[in-house]
């Protein structure tokens, strides 16, 4: 029994397991407007090779807002295409426990972010971190998980 110690001291701290204890983003999340704090829309998040990517796939919209809203501001091939089914969320790469180096764009103006996402509270919820040059200088939303 003892002789066994050592070795499950070791498959713990390899850095192998880490990665593979991390909660994947992969799923359906709620974004959450960071003023009124009320359910925004559906984002879902797929891994193709190890690249995520983001679309939206819902909006909870008031009855005085456009039900299918086109992206005005958004540059190129997002320009004034229907927000729900766009691509707002390319190219994040594991990066550690989290993901990082891709961009995320936000449809209500057009502008496009750095992004880095980070799961917390075991997975339930999503710290997603947007930034201009360094991450420092940005804001973080936490996006709820949907159960499927």
């Amino acid at each position: 029994m003892y002789r066994l110690l050592p070795l499950a001291i070791l498959a713990c701290l390899h850095p192998g397991n880490a990665l593979a204890d991390a909660v994947s983003p992969v799923g359906t999340w709620k974004t959450i407007d960071d003023e009124t704090h009320e359910a925004r829309s559906l984002v879902q998040i797929s891994e193709n090779d190890g690249v995520l990517s983001g679309r939206v796939i819902r909006l909870f919209r008031k009855p005085d807002e456009d039900p299918n809203p086109r992206c005005k501001d958004c540059p190129g091939e997002r320009h004034d295409q229907p927000v729900i089914g766009m691509t707002i969320l390319w190219n994040e790469h594991r990066h550690g426990d989290g993901w990082d180096g891709g961009e995320i764009l936000d449809p209500e103006d057009g502008d496009i972010y750095r992004c880095s996402l980070h799961a917390i509270d075991g997975g339930a919820k999503l710290e997603v971190h947007g930034y201009i040059g360094i991450p420092l200088l940005g804001r973080t939303q936490v996006w709820e998980r949907v159960p499927t």
